[in-house]
């Protein structure tokens, strides 16, 4: 199955949604928010959902983002769900170091050991 939203796209695999980011740059408050609601359908009503995030093609991350994220993993632990991220390059990994971010998510070098992890 796969699902194309404007700025997702949307692979399952095991039960896992994995969700890879269209846009290399997630800075503008519009996108943010278009990406928030896309991500929010995509979890809404359902209890357990596994979430995979890949940022593989991302290269800049607002805080606004973050924010957004922050959002969305609360809303899946709310419904007994997981989320986990992976292909952070190195300076967006960075940001969620410093503002430790890195603490609140689960994050992997690659998605296919987020994968495993589940």
């Amino acid at each position: 199955m796969t699902d194309e939203a404007a700025h997702l796209s949307i692979t399952e695999s095991n039960d896992v949604r994995i969700v890879e980011f269209a846009d290399r740059k997630i800075l503008e408050e519009l996108s943010i928010s278009e990406i928030g609601d896309e991500l929010a359908r995509l979890i809404e009503g359902e209890s357990g959902v596994r979430l995979l995030l890949n940022f593989k093609n991302v290269e800049h991350l607002s805080s606004a983002a973050l924010g957004m994220l922050i959002t969305l993993n609360r809303k899946i632990s709310e419904q007994s769900g997981t989320l986990k991220l992976s292909d952070i390059s190195p300076q967006i990994y960075e940001v969620f170091k410093i503002t430790r971010l890195n603490k609140l998510f689960d994050i992997y070098d690659t998605s296919e050991q987020a994968l495993a992890s589940f």
